[in-house]
């Protein structure tokens, strides 16, 4: 007997229509056979489905058994594809009536029937509702993952006993209750709050210029100065995710299985911090079958790369198309696949390999050759992509010791995410109708001339620089949306002279 159950394959950002075909035949040897362009962990699917339905009390027939993935023509992988194979059997077998609306089975079995959670739970309720599909059956520990898309009838299954109870009619399962976007509150808990920081008044600026506008930040200072604390403290001051931002990171989080069981939608700005021995492709993403790097998982979200010249020279250079492009496409012979990358980049590094290049206290001892060959790490373009830059000095005695009493003066965290998330709504307005532009370094140069203003005397200033300097155009389009952030900072409508010459500040020391 033959049997049809839909499914999904992930290849991507994106969920494909698959049919799984189970012919449970009486002629021919016994046996259970794969086809359809199956990896290694779809042909194990075999054992895990006959064990399962073994524990589940369901006899496994003695017969021929061909399970065909199409279209046989797109590779398939991973274990998702567990359930629909076992429900196909047990439906040839007429142990289970298969709906005859249109409804796909996704999830991985345990060797007891229960069902473990699989990663792309999202991306196929997404598909689901795009195809005009109302239930789908996947494993409980995911299911929230799909309760957020509206018009899809998400059943969450714990074993194999229970569905076909279910499709049997002998004990529904109720349909998961549909999560509302607006009921899942942000609840991120900062690793440090700023007001902890002590000093670096400078540098808590420009993180709050780069929260404001999405920018890049490179700071450079000797050990202990602040550098990680500070990076460690960015998230507290970021602004939460919009609906159509917290979607695009969903995705990438679902199909990479990183979705804590019970969870839902992404609702904080994802923050990353890979260790500097991360292989390239571990960076930007890549594999025989490509998969997403650290820099999407970073996508609406902070990459913070520690001891950034440390990282091999290949994995800095390939940040280059990523930073200007905010995508990464990854081509291989099976295909090419593009994911998402667009992120705010906060690299810190010491000026020289002992760290105390022109230090007042510690003398630093490394040779000319080895100064050199640490900062030539660190090309011209790579450099030029970053927005702002920051010499992070060591931290005065004095203000150590008070620390404590200055933790009661200076600025918490909450306040100056209020002023970062005034800034934002001002961007969110201006950009309104401009697709997939959420904030000032966004924008491309074309938008510039409506978008970002500048008074006469703000242009003259900053032509002035330019020449003066020799900077380059992509860095005087940098200062340009550095300075439209600063702005709305400061509530201005006009880009002013005195926000390009506070932009200014973060670039011209290390074009100079």
């Amino acid at each position: 007997m033959l049997t049809k159950i839909a499914s999904v394959a992930n290849y991507g950002l994106k969920a494909i229509d698959i049919e799984v075909e189970v012919n449970v035949a009486d002629k021919g040897f016994p046996g259970f056979g794969v086809v359809g362009l199956a990896n290694k962990a779809v042909e194990e699917a075999k054992e895990r489905v006959k064990t399962a339905l073994i524990n589940s009390d369901i006899e496994f027939p003695n017969q021929k058994i061909t399970v065909n993935l199409a279209p046989a023509d797109l590779p398939k992988e991973g274990s998702c594809y567990d359930l629909p194979m076992a429900v196909g059997i047990i439906g040839a077998m007429n142990l289970l009536k298969i709906p005859e609306e249109k409804s796909y089975f996704y999830g991985e079995l345990s060797l007891d029937g229960s069902l473990r959670h699989s990663r792309g739970v999202f991306l196929l309720a997404l598909l689901a509702k795009e195809k005009g599909i109302k239930n789908i059956y996947v494993p409980r520990v995911c299911a929230n993952e799909a309760s957020v898309v509206e018009g899809v009838n998400v059943f969450p299954i714990d074993n194999l006993s229970n569905l076909i109870k279910h499709l049997n009619g002998i004990k529904l399962i109720e349909p998961l209750y549909k999560i509302r976007k607006d009921e899942l509150l942000s609840d991120i808990v900062p690793e440090f709050d700023f007001s902890e920081v002590c000093g670096q008044e400078q540098a808590k600026r420009a993180l709050e210029i780069a929260a404001a506008g999405g920018h890049n930040v490179f700071m450079m200072g000797p050990p202990g100065s602040g550098k990680t604390m500070l990076s460690r403290a960015f998230p507290g001051i970021l602004p939460d995710l919009t609906e159509e931002e917290s979607l695009e990171v969903t995705k990438i989080y679902s199909i990479t299985g990183n979705i804590p069981p019970g969870g839902s939608l992404i609702r904080n700005r994802p923050f990353r911090s890979p260790h500097h021995t991360t292989s390239q492709v571990g960076l930007i993403g890549g594999g025989s079958n490509p998969r997403p790097g650290e820099i999407s998982m970073a996508h609406r979200g902070v990459l913070f790369l520690d001891e950034f010249p440390e990282l091999t020279r290949s994995s800095i250079e390939a940040l280059r198309q990523p930073l200007e492009d905010g995508i990464v496409s990854i081509s291989r012979a099976s295909g090419s696949v593009t994911y998402p990358a667009s992120f705010m980049l906060v690299a810190a590094a010491n000026p020289c390999p002992c760290g105390f290049l022109g230090d007042n206290k510690k003398e630093c001892r490394c040779t000319i050759f080895q100064i050199l060959k640490y900062q030539k790490k660190l090309s011209g373009p790579i450099m030029d992509r970053i927005d702002l830059h920051i010499n992070v000095g060591a931290v005065d005695i004095d203000k150590l010791m008070v620390g404590n009493n200055l933790k009661n003066q200076s600025e918490t965290s909450s306040t100056i995410k209020n002023r970062v998330v005034k800034a934002r709504k001002i961007q969110q307005k201006r950009f309104k109708g401009v697709d997939g532009i959420y904030s000032n370094a966004d924008m491309k140069n074309k938008h510039l001339k409506d978008l970002a203003v500048l008074n006469p005397n703000a242009n003259l200033l900053l032509k002035t620089a330019v020449n003066k300097f020799g900077l380059s155009a992509r860095t005087y389009f940098r200062l340009i949306k550095v300075s439209r952030t600063i702005a709305d900072l400061d509530n201005s409508v006009e880009i002013l002279e005195k926000h390009i010459a506070e932009a200014l500040q973060y670039r011209v020391r290390t074009e100079d």
